[in-house]
């Protein structure tokens, strides 16, 4: 490598290191703090992400058993489509990020309805074109993501079907796939913790310009970047357990327990008091689904002050006890419960 593509390699890093320095002060920006609360609580992960160049013809199937795909494009072209031909097909262009949310199978190819492959079959059939230096080779990333229980997946529905992004240039979002897509070029002593890194931000600023779009965002969302509410939502998702009141509430957002009550209820269509019981019951079916902790600690974390009231007020919410429902959720799989925290 020559010294002037060394400078420029070192030019770009530093350019991009300050502003995904700046897209990490962004994340705390009214509405992200409660975004990555939930993404903490889902624990979301980036399971499977890998960069292929691929000369045309190509093409790959991606099924619907993926919660949450990501697709961006470093080089060429691509396009995205589904089998349903009420989604039009996506053109995939250098800079773009598509989400594409589960459910489905979806597509990528070098043109719409091309033949395309299964993972693994794809993979070896385009092994050699890594080193192509062919013009017409696209280089493209695709990512997919696993968040738990009933945050992660009211995270996940609460957004489109597919959602494309075309971030301009300078935007954090853009800069973390040029990023991503270097890192995964070649292999370098501490790469997992860097992607570890990349895929969360990419994660994080990905739900953040959906939900700047979306018709879809929650109501917990829009209501976060209210400065008369964003306290209260906060102390209530970080202290579940904590005895919270209307009264103390409206005390910590400066207001007037009337018109607390007033704009939380215009905001997120359900009283204060509703809203805590609704986010206690959903941390309680993701504790209960996933660990074998004893009613009387959940109880006292979510805010209950004994595990009698906790079971009567889980019974009220579910219609049945928590250890009957922790047994039927682990005899389903995991599945169960109804998240009203995030339908909207």
């Amino acid at each position: 490598m020559t010294s002037g593509s060394i400078r420029d390699e070192l030019d770009f890093l530093i350019q991009t290191l300050m502003r995904l320095t700046e897209a990490t002060v962004l994340l705390n920006v009214p509405g992200m703090d409660l975004l990555v609360d939930h993404l903490t609580r889902a624990r979301a992960s980036g399971a499977v992400f890998a960069r292929t160049v691929a000369r045309p013809p190509w093409g790959l199937r991606l099924g619907g058993s993926i919660q949450l795909a990501v697709h961006a494009v470093a080089q060429g072209r691509g396009w995205l489509w589904f089998d349903d031909p009420a989604l039009s097909p996506i053109q995939l262009s250098p800079g773009d990020v598509t989400l594409v949310r589960g459910g489905p199978d979806h597509y990528i190819g070098h043109e719409p309805g091309a033949d395309c492959l299964e993972p693994d079959e794809f993979r070896a059939r385009h092994a050699a074109d890594r080193a192509s230096d062919d013009p017409q080779a696209t280089v493209f990333l695709c990512g997919a993501y696993r968040l738990s229980g009933d945050i992660g997946s009211g995270l996940v529905h609460a957004l489109p079907q597919v959602m494309p992004l075309s971030p301009p240039v300078g935007d954090p979002l853009r800069d973390v796939t040029s990023l991503l897509s270097r890192e995964l070029a070649a292999s370098e002593p501490g790469q997992n913790t860097v992607l570890d890194r990349l895929l969360d931000i990419l994660l994080v600023l990905s739900i953040r310009a959906s939900f700047r779009q979306s018709a879809l965002t929650p109501r917990w969302y829009r209501a976060a970047a209210d400065p008369r509410l964003k306290t209260a939502l906060q102390q209530m998702h970080e202290r579940p357990g904590y005895p919270w009141s209307v009264t103390e509430l409206a005390r910590i957002s400066g207001l007037s327990r009337a018109a607390f009550a007033r704009a939380f209820g215009e905001a997120l269509g359900q009283t204060p008091m509703h809203y805590l019981t609704d986010w206690r019951m959903t941390l309680a079916r993701d504790t209960l689904r996933t660990s074998d902790i004893d009613l009387s600690s959940l109880a006292e974390q979510i805010g209950y002050g004994s595990p009698y009231a906790f079971a009567a007020a889980f019974r009220r919410h579910h219609g049945c006890p928590p250890g009957a429902w922790r047994q039927q959720a682990t005899d389903a799989g995991g599945t169960g419960g109804t998240d009203r925290i995030h339908q909207g």
